[in-house]
């Protein structure tokens, strides 16, 4: 009896130990090395200006070959001149050819210039679609207050970003936007939403918010929002994470 009693106490004791050492901190050896799977590589080009090799281009001013109107399916009306790829009213959204579930997405777009007398929601109002679901809010947000979560940068009418990042109409703005897709069980029961994290201009405006609302199954197109207003695109370019 004494004998179970003290290979009893010896086992809480290192049981103690244990638990003591891991609340201790994570102390890395070298049994701890992986080395398989290794990294595939992936050129980043020799600025920020440069799309990774992996990456889809989506529009790099050549062209629209990856796009068209959400309407009916046919080509893009939108005008493409010099690079660069503005809205042309009345003409409807545009969606992408491919589709997309987990993502990073790069692109640059601009407000005009030439700021009208209204302001709120009705200047250089556009949108970025997430598996044609989810809103990225574009906006002219410099100096023209409207709803918060409805400014540039918002998760329309979900998520109010962090901070206000807009520069002044006219001026090109970055959106670097990584996106994890929901998922769903094999009996098509949502068991985690979407989530998406947002960089404006080089500054963290969404970290990692959850999606509300009913979820899209599967992949599905990107959409870039006709508005009505004269919001121009460029360097767009889409990395898949699945």
């Amino acid at each position: 009896m004494m004998a179970r009693k003290t290979l009893l106490t010896l086992f809480l004791i290192c049981l103690i130990q244990h638990v003591l050492a891991q609340n201790a901190g994570y102390k890395p050896n070298k049994y701890q090395e992986v080395w398989a799977p290794e990294p595939r590589v992936v050129d980043t080009g020799v600025d920020d200006k440069t799309p990774p090799s992996d990456a889809i281009i989506l529009y790099d001013g050549t062209g629209l070959d990856q796009w068209v109107s959400k309407r009916d399916g046919s080509p893009v009306k939108w005008k493409s001149e010099n690079g660069v790829l503005t809205v042309a009213p009345k003409t409807g959204s545009i969606i992408t050819k491919q589709k997309f579930g987990d993502c990073q997405l790069h692109i640059e777009w601009r407000s005009p210039a030439v700021v009208e007398e209204e302001g709120g929601q009705k200047r250089g109002n556009s949108g970025v679609y997430l598996q044609s679901r989810y809103e990225v809010q574009i906006l002219d947000s410099y100096q023209n207050r409207t709803y918060s979560n409805g400014q540039a940068g918002a998760i329309y009418k979900q998520h109010i970003p962090l901070v206000n990042a807009s520069r002044k109409p006219g001026e090109w703005q970055t959106y670097d936007i990584i996106y994890t897709a929901p998922r769903f069980n094999r009996d098509s029961i949502k068991v985690s939403a979407g989530r998406v994290t947002v960089i404006h201009n080089g500054v963290l405006i969404q970290n990692n918010v959850e999606m509300k609302g009913r979820a899209p199954h599967g992949e599905a197109p990107l959409l870039l929002q006709d508005h009505s207003d004269l919001v121009s695109f460029r360097n767009i370019w889409i990395r898949r994470l699945d």
